[in-house]
């Protein structure tokens, strides 16, 4: 790494002033200590060149701008530097007031480095009050539900960002709110095409939402109707019989031979898991079973290759064709889990959020690709 004189002379070809190819290899020099946890280790005690990278990203060079949101999404991605870039640089702000720009062609970036900003909870929670000081969350689903909003930039990693928000009960109580009619807004990107990080940063929000016992009546009330948005994605061109199909929601009858599941098992997964925290409470559960859920994910059983996807099949199969909780213990997310049972469900669901977030990012990674394709397409 560099010595701290040399530190000294690579900040002084940062400034804003110097000579624009000077300045670019500077940045490219930052951005490739930056894709290493050696360089990013480096950088953390760097501040005074992280200011000035930042300071960059609205450089008049596209070129330059660019390699300097890669830089803040390299070390947003490293969970040691969120503080850094959080409390020293103050990023979030500059960055959110960029976002609103519906011309601002750099929107991407800023949606990723948000992202993983705020996959932990107590970052998340420091951007989250940044969000509410600089317009609110309001702003950000309006974004996000807006097609073409920003004609330079897909926006679909405001997904991930609004389900990592909704780890907050601050965040969720915002979606859920009755009056706003939030909600409702997202259900239809549960079958978004264009987008799997889409799609999954919705389906995440949803289940997030799903954790507040409280609501589950009215989520699956004609009110906000959530059921055949959860369902749908899961359903394939089998054929039900007559008393089943005529169960289910009107929109999941008699579904065509060319019927498509999600194609995502992560999807998969989130979708398997919202419908289980639905039945957290004796209404939900009769619901579920009233609406003829059981002959949907029976069928999904039987198409499933994914070992996990199919395990939470079981999970949702065993509480939908067993018998009623004994008394005092009806609503499932209340009842107290002895703490040995508590540890080993947090170890496997850490693994498989790792696992999740490997997967969402390498498919990320791929639609990054094809929009910067698109992008030099129309510079």
């Amino acid at each position: 790494m560099l010595s701290d004189s040399e530190a000294v002379e690579l900040l002084s070809f940062l400034s804003p002033s110097t000579r624009p190819d000077v300045k670019s290899y500077a940045v490219e020099y930052i951005l490739g200590i930056s894709g290493t946890s050696e360089g990013c280790s480096y950088l953390r005690s760097k501040a005074d060149l992280l200011q000035a990278v930042f300071t960059l990203t609205s450089d008049p060079s596209i070129v330059i701008a660019k390699d300097c949101y890669h830089v803040l999404i390299n070390l947003s991605a490293d969970a040691t530097l969120h503080q850094v870039l959080l409390s020293k640089l103050n990023i979030v702000p500059g960055l959110f007031r960029k976002l609103l720009d519906p011309e601002f062609p750099l929107s991407d970036k800023i949606c990723t480095i948000l992202a993983n900003l705020t996959r932990h909870l107590k970052t998340c929670s420091q951007v989250f009050q940044v969000v509410q000081e600089e317009g609110g969350l309001a702003q950000l689903v309006e974004i996000f539900c807006t097609e073409g909003y920003n004609k330079m930039a897909s926006l679909h990693y405001l997904g991930p960002v609004l389900s990592n928000l909704t780890q907050l009960p601050k965040a969720r109580d915002y979606i859920l709110d009755k009056d706003r009619c939030v909600v409702q807004r997202l259900l239809a990107f549960t079958q978004y095409q264009a987008s799997v990080v889409r799609r999954g940063g919705v389906v995440g929000t949803l289940r997030n939402c799903c954790f507040d016992h409280g609501h589950h009546e009215w989520l699956l009330s004609d009110a906000v109707d959530i059921l055949p948005f959860l369902l749908l994605p899961l359903a394939g061109p089998e054929e039900l019989t007559d008393e089943e199909n005529e169960g289910l929601p009107v929109d999941l009858q008699y579904l065509p031979e060319d019927k498509k599941r999600e194609e995502d098992p992560d999807i998969r997964k989130m979708l398997l898991e919202t419908l289980l925290l639905l039945t957290a409470t004796k209404a939900g559960r009769q619901s579920l079973k009233q609406k003829q859920v059981y002959p949907i994910i029976r069928e999904l059983h039987l198409w499933e290759k994914e070992e996990s996807v199919g395990s939470a099949c079981e999970r949702l199969v065993q509480v939908l064709i067993g018998d009623e909780p004994e008394q005092g213990m009806e609503n499932l997310l209340t009842v107290q889990i002895p703490k040995d049972v508590e540890e080993k469900l947090m170890e496997a669901d850490a693994k498989e959020e790792q696992e999740r977030q490997a997967h969402q990012k390498e498919e990320g990674e791929e639609e990054e690709e094809k929009e910067e394709e698109s992008t030099g397409e129309r510079e």
